[in-house]
């Protein structure tokens, strides 16, 4: 069944922004920039979802390709995003505040892990990879990069609504914080591992 663009980026756009979910990266995000002055917070907070934004375009244009060119499979680079954000959760669960984090590091954490693969991780690069595959009019395409669009919008905007919330908590509430981060960061990435090795086991 045939749906229309309108229809389409709806779609679109309440998928990967359930996939996405920008308030469950908020205590991570917090977490990560505690150390950080408010203007520093929003800069972060708008180049990790510009980051994440080229990522996801970047995938839709030629991820089958590059996956393809790599013999890289979907369930390996989830498995390697998992990992990745196995390292991480394990740094603020020890209060490592983000192994080597500062002056010249700020702005990896928007590349890693914020921008990908927190953000843009494997479930929203195949998921709008998927999109892709079903455009089959202008209208859908524009539609769908207005979806893409829209969602880094909201990831921006709710990062940055969310560094309000240090001038209240202080710095107990930051510690508290990080840990609490760093323990759904590891919940995150171990089901992405597990995810990642069903495929393996089952394929």
């Amino acid at each position: 069944m045939k749906v229309s663009a309108l229809t389409f980026a709806v779609q679109s756009f309440v998928t990967l922004f359930v996939i996405m979910d920008p308030p469950g990266a908020t205590p991570i995000f917090l977490a990560l920039v505690a150390d950080k002055s408010a203007k520093e917070r929003r800069i972060l907070a708008i180049k990790a979802a510009l980051v994440s934004l080229l990522v996801i375009s970047m995938f839709a244009l030629f991820g089958r390709f590059i996956l393809s060119y790599l013999n890289v499979s979907i369930a390996a680079l989830q498995a390697a995003g998992a990992l990745l954000l196995l390292l991480i959760s394990l740094d603020l669960l020890t209060g490592g505040k983000g192994s080597g984090r500062g002056d010249s590091k700020d702005e990896n954490i928007a590349l890693v892990p914020l921008g990908t693969p927190l953000l843009a991780g494997p479930g929203a690069i195949v998921a709008t990879m998927i999109f892709v595959q079903q455009i089959d009019s202008p209208s859908m395409a524009a539609g769908l990069v207005g979806a893409v669009i829209a969602v880094h919008v909201a990831i921006a905007a709710a990062l940055m609504a969310s560094t309000t919330i240090m001038k209240v908590i202080k710095e107990a509430g930051v510690t508290l914080v990080a840990r609490i981060a760093g323990l759904l960061l590891a919940a995150i990435a171990v089901q992405m591992l597990v995810d990642a090795i069903r495929v393996f086991v089952t394929t």
